[in-house]
């Protein structure tokens, strides 16, 4: 198992339990607004910042194992060259927006970082949620890129 699959794993794993987390997290907010009449504080801040970073985490394992959506209706009767072609072409027009993503979450981030940014009620730097964020991004335009320059290789 290569560095890249070892690495996209981890990222998945990740953000499996940063699910985890927003799950725990919804749960405790239901019970307790249904049953104690009590409420968490801030559980939809912890939920949308999660999510954003728990996303970009299952990205690199998803283009690893290239479960984006295909739409092979237009390469049906297309030769196998011209598919493996395709992919590569495909492939690296991801680890550009992907890259271009990584780069614009880590200015983000630095300016969340300047402005001393945080959320409204509990408090949390916005910058976090940008350092969570660039390192699967960055990750899964790598994986892209091997790609699209060995695409039948196993990173």
């Amino acid at each position: 198992m290569g560095a890249l699959d070892r690495l996209a794993r981890l990222c998945a794993l990740l953000g499996g339990l940063l699910m985890v987390g927003i799950m725990l997290i919804t749960c405790a907010s239901v019970i307790g607004r249904n049953l104690l009449d009590r409420t968490l504080v801030g559980d939809f801040e912890l939920t949308s910042v999660t999510c954003g970073v728990a996303i970009a985490m299952f990205m690199p394992w998803c283009q690893l194992r290239r479960g984006n959506i295909l739409v092979d209706f237009f390469t049906a009767r297309a030769s196998a060259g011209t598919v493996v072609w395709l992919d590569r072409c495909g492939a690296l027009l991801l680890a550009l927006c992907m890259a271009v993503l990584a780069w614009r979450s880590t200015v983000g981030g630095l300016n969340a970082h300047a402005n001393f940014s945080t959320s409204m009620l509990l408090g949390v730097p916005h910058w976090w949620v940008y350092a969570g964020m660039v390192p699967p991004l960055a990750l899964t335009a790598v994986v892209g890129l091997h790609q699209a320059l060995w695409p039948g290789a196993r990173p």
